[in-house]
């Protein structure tokens, strides 16, 4: 509890000195407030929760039964009986009940065969399917296929867990992408305004015409009005980042100005995300949560499977009690003194059975293409998102080799110009090609982040 609290504070505390300060969030820090809090990883937790309230329910199958059976009937002063019947029963595993039984009858019209002892009668003994229900019934079946939920709900809820972190981390990536677009345009207005400066001076003494002053000021409007909608898909982006961040489940928190994402986040992405060893030869898709969550499925189906081919079997249900008017000697119940009875029942054309066979076998072969299915799936996607990897690597070669020829291009062009060798319209034109190619270089690295949390999310990883 004191970790937790302590947990809080030091989010209140980052948070409230970031509005005065400027702060960063690296993606490792927001994607653990993420997993703590996030109100959508709590519900997911719920899943275990409600699989393990199956489970007792099921389990309440095999609860120890106490029934008791009491009645009387009494006209015109003639108690024509007074019949009571009390049972302890204890069901067990394999289709055997135990049961302790006490049977006390008075009255003028009692049925002879209701006759007992006048302290009444006691009944030790045992009921037990011989054919349907004695290996598997339905009791032992919900239980087994509860035990299968719980397992199964694991495995969900880490498939859950791993969406909502999936999504917040795109969100994280778009932020940052928006927060690099938005430096992009800073630095190059910066420019157009010293370069806007620079040349009204040499206007004022003579050195440049009018026309260099006007496109100039067209330069400068372009880069503000392209730096103002950069601001606004930051905001957006930022508010975005905002709906993943929570205090608790009732409290969300809201990106202030002044906080950042990492810089550095190609440097760490890896270690965050789990992805930095990835061997698709030797990646074991079996233990894949989705694969584990249908082999759950798969199995308790089979448990389905087995109870519809054991509901062909006749019901066949045996019982045999010892009696005994004085319990408390345990000689007195013999084979001499017993109650026993046989109860048979068969339908003749067992077509409901058969029919609830056939279903659910219906349903395991479906289960079983699906499990065939999403492996095939999961390692085509694999392999693309290795492939796609492979390729970034090349691509932000080019992609930083560009930048660097339109940097030496631009810098030559200034020179240029201010050597009255070249025009105004050149050096802006050089400028907004190095522009597109820093933004394509976001845009790509962008692209990069987006398929490692792909990969992340196709493998399910556990991360933090």
């Amino acid at each position: 509890m004191r970790i937790y609290i302590a947990s809080i504070f030091l989010f209140i505390s980052s948070f409230l000195s970031a509005q005065d300060s400027l702060s960063v969030i690296s993606l490792s820090e927001y994607l653990g407030y993420v997993k703590t809090f996030h109100p959508v990883v709590k519900q997911a937790n719920l899943i275990i929760n409600e699989s393990e309230a199956k489970r007792m329910k099921a389990r309440g199958a095999f609860d120890p039964k106490l029934e008791v059976d009491y009645g009387r009937k009494k006209f015109k002063n003639t108690e024509y009986y007074n019949k009571l019947n009390a049972s302890f029963k204890i069901p067990t595993w394999y289709g055997v009940e135990l049961k302790g039984n006490f049977e006390e009858n008075s009255g003028y019209y009692l049925n002879p065969e209701a006759t007992l002892p006048e302290d009444g009668l006691y009944s030790v003994g045992v009921s037990v399917s011989v054919a349907q229900g004695m290996l598997i019934n339905k009791r032992m079946a919900m239980l087994k296929q509860a035990k299968m939920f719980i397992n199964q709900a694991k495995a969900d809820r880490q498939l859950l867990v791993n969406t909502i972190l999936y999504n917040a981390t795109i969100t994280y990536f778009n932020w940052l992408k928006t927060y690099n677009e938005n430096r992009v345009y800073e630095d190059f207005l910066a420019n157009a305004d010293m370069r806007f400066n620079g040349i009204k001076r040499s206007y004022e003494i003579g050195d440049k015409p009018a026309i260099d002053t006007l496109e100039a000021r067209i330069a400068l409007n372009n880069r503000k009005l392209n730096l103002e909608k950069s601001n606004i898909k930051f905001i957006k982006s930022s508010l975005e980042l905002s709906n993943y961040l929570w205090l608790n489940e009732n409290t969300p928190i809201e990106i202030k100005e002044g906080i950042t994402p990492d810089l550095n986040t190609f440097e760490t992405i890896d270690t965050v995300l789990n992805t930095s060893i990835f061997d698709i030869e030797n990646t074991d898709l079996n233990n894949h949560p989705k694969l584990k969550s249908l082999d759950y499925k798969f199995q308790s189906l089979n448990i389905e499977k087995r109870l519809k081919l054991n509901n062909l079997l006749p019901k066949i249900d045996l019982q045999y009690n010892f009696l005994s008017q004085t319990p408390e000697v345990s000689r007195s119940f013999s084979t001499s003194a017993y109650k026993s009875g046989v109860n048979i029942s068969f339908p003749l054309f067992l077509r409901k059975e058969r029919a609830d066979l056939k279903l659910a076998k219906l349903k395991l072969q479906d289960t079983k293409f699906e499990i065939q299915s999403t492996k095939v799936i999961l390692k085509n996607k694999i392999n693309a998102i290795k492939q796609e990897l492979a390729s970034f690597v090349l691509q932000n070669d080019y992609t930083t080799i560009i930048v660097d020829d339109y940097k030496k291009m631009l810098t030559a062009e200034e020179r240029k110009f201010f050597l009255g060798e070249s025009s105004l319209f050149l050096v802006n034109s050089r400028e907004s090609k190095l522009i597109d190619a820093k933004l394509k270089a976001i845009s790509l690295e962008n692209d990069f982040f987006k398929t490692k949390a792909n990969l992340f999310n196709v493998l399910a990883i556990s991360i933090l």
